[in-house]
């Protein structure tokens, strides 16, 4: 199994082929509006318009997630709003997901076997927890919530030249 043989629910609440994102390198994170780590979109929203514009197959998809302290209450349209408004948020964003415990996405179930966290737990620690997918659709690397985008841009850059 990879990544693209699961699928997903968008902010509008369409389904989602992951599949379509098959032969992209993408960085998968688990994000929230109110979290002390929420000014990483704007590191997000960088690196994707730097990288998306480049033509090389490069995706961020956003899963908001709202497990952590309750730092995600609102609704899809207001997620949708506050990434647009306060970050210009334009990489691809789903709708709310839990990424711990038995209601787990089965993606998050997914990422989470295939890269475990420091000492070889499967559990997100918290909000902003990266996952750096190949073009095969297979994990790269974890990254840290508190690990910012801007410091694993080369590491995206190595993959897309692969």
């Amino acid at each position: 199994m990879n990544v693209y043989d699961f699928q997903a629910t968008a902010l509008d609440g369409k389904p989602v082929d992951l599949a379509q994102y098959r032969g992209k390198v993408l960085l998968i994170v688990n994000t929230a509006s109110k979290c002390g780590f929420t000014p990483q979109y704007q590191g997000l929203e960088t690196l994707y318009r730097e990288l998306h514009a480049r033509g090389h197959g490069f995706e961020v998809l956003g899963f908001p997630c709202d497990q952590f302290g309750h730092q995600e209450p609102g609704t899809e349209a207001e997620i949708g709003a506050f990434c647009e408004q306060n970050y210009g948020v334009t990489f691809p964003m789903f709708a709310k997901v839990e990424v711990n415990g038995d209601g787990a996405h089965p993606l998050w179930k997914h990422l989470k076997g295939e890269a475990p966290g420091v000492l070889g737990t499967e559990a997100i620690k918290w909000n902003f927890t990266k996952f750096l997918i190949g073009p095969d659709g297979k994990v790269v690397h974890r990254y840290a919530p508190q690990t910012k985008p801007e410091d694993i841009a080369d590491e995206i850059e190595q993959v897309l030249q692969q």
